[in-house]
């Protein structure tokens, strides 16, 4: 039987990392304060590395009170980590956003690739609308093993990036944009359709399953597991 501590309100996962190769991270949206707190207490006692997103400021404020300078906090990817073991970070992910709205998603991903073993590099605001930006570093994405795009707007520099890379292309539709781009479901319409190949497609703004899922093929090539 997989093992879970028992919270009550919660079940926290401690065999994933067993089952799947790394940790439970904590969707801290919804939580109150005093369930998160229980929730991080509960997983630093069993000495596990901890990652939340979608954690708001106060919330980040309530937890550093109780963990202090362990803490690691991204106001813009609202990414809170609390690292107990050292973490082997191989090979590299390229992180691209759009546009400087972006950046949050982008973010998300790129903290949740490295929190998981991943060596990052950030290329950001590289958008189609100048697109000069992106020829620029092309030649720097192409080294990497795996490429995380987080666009939102109509989302074509997914397919932009996934025409001119041999490596594979993680788009992440984000809800940036005005009405027509309907919180960000043109965009993901627009990378579900792309007729480049290689590209995968996670949920609108999610860039920690963006991140995770890059940070899995990352150590797959690099053979670490």
């Amino acid at each position: 039987m997989s093992k879970y501590i028992e919270l009550g309100f919660a079940k926290l996962d401690v065999d994933r990392v067993k089952r799947r190769g790394y940790c439970e991270a904590v969707f801290c949206e919804c939580k109150s304060n005093d369930q998160l707190l229980k929730i991080f207490q509960s997983f630093k006692e069993i000495n596990s590395n901890i990652i939340g997103t979608r954690c708001s400021s106060e919330q980040y404020r309530t937890l550093k009170k109780h963990f202090g300078s362990a803490l690691n906090y991204d106001e813009c990817a609202r990414v809170v980590t609390l690292v107990q073991n050292e973490i082997e970070k191989v090979g590299e992910v390229a992180i691209c956003s759009g546009g400087t709205g972006d950046i949050g998603v982008a973010q998300e991903a790129a903290l949740s690739a490295e929190f998981y073993g991943s060596n990052v590099k950030k290329y950001y605001d590289i958008g189609v609308a100048g697109i000069h930006r992106l020829f620029n570093k092309i030649d720097e994405i192409k080294k990497a093993n795996v490429v995380v795009v987080a666009a939102g707007m109509e989302g074509a520099l997914a397919s932009i990036i996934a025409g001119l890379v041999d490596i594979p292309v993680i788009a992440v539709p984000t809800s940036v944009g005005y009405g027509a781009s309907l919180n960000g479901l043109s965009a993901l319409l627009t990378m579900l359709n792309s007729c480049a190949e290689g590209i995968s497609v996670v949920n609108i703004d999610n860039g920690y399953n963006a991140g995770y899922s890059a940070n899995q093929i990352n150590r797959l090539i690099e053979g670490k597991r």
